[in-house]
């Protein structure tokens, strides 16, 4: 069956929270075109200026995005506002009524939060933010996975994990042969320099 991606984008939105998973589902694409079409979508739609100063045009705004099967929600610092902001939480409300599965990457769980998609569900968010999330009081928060499946939502930590998030849904939903073949295509083996290096860096997400 073939799945429509939407992406959400917005005003300094965190650029490897989606781009990591857009490359993804695309190459899932291109490996099987009958997989899924991927689209962007903004409040207006036209260009989108990210975290780092990355501008993308988005596909869609929320007015003429048509209906997507999976939705995938970015973090990055502008969710600080965009919690606040109707339009955006009341589009992912819709679309969470309307679709097989709502994501989030990083703190896109907060959008998510405030659509009331979390409520009693076990979640997570990048680790930077884990206290603040826990704060909210709506949502079992989990700090030692990477990626929570709770059926219909699915979260995962911070930046680097939407990748591994997104071959966890080519798997789940196309088969974990594909995800194999999209792993090997991306060439998606971390070995990261720095591994046993402590990191004592605290920043805001």
């Amino acid at each position: 069956m073939k799945r429509s991606i939407a992406i959400v984008i917005f005003d300094v939105v965190e650029e490897l929270d989606f781009v990591g998973p857009w490359e993804i589902f695309t190459f899932a694409r291109q490996l099987d075109p009958e997989a899924c079409d991927v689209f962007t979508v903004s409040e207006r739609g036209g260009e989108v200026r990210c975290a780092k100063g990355l501008r993308v045009i988005a596909d869609h705004s929320f007015e003429t995005a048509p209906r997507a099967d999976v939705v995938l929600v970015p973090g990055g610092m502008g969710t600080r506002t965009e919690v606040d902001n109707p339009r955006l939480i009341e589009y992912l409300r819709r679309a969470g009524e309307a679709s097989e599965l709502m994501t989030s990457v990083c703190t896109g769980s907060f959008l998510l939060e405030r659509a009331g998609l979390l409520a009693g569900k076990r979640a997570t968010t990048h680790w930077a933010s884990i206290d603040r999330f826990r704060d909210l009081g709506s949502v079992r928060v989990v700090d030692d996975e990477r990626i929570v499946d709770e059926g219909a939502v699915i979260t995962s930590a911070g930046v680097s994990s939407g990748i591994d998030m997104a071959l966890y849904i080519v798997g789940r939903l196309w088969g974990p042969e594909l995800a194999r073949r999209v792993q090997k295509g991306v060439e998606y083996f971390p070995d990261p320099p720095y591994a046993d290096v402590p990191i004592t860096t605290s920043i805001g997400r």
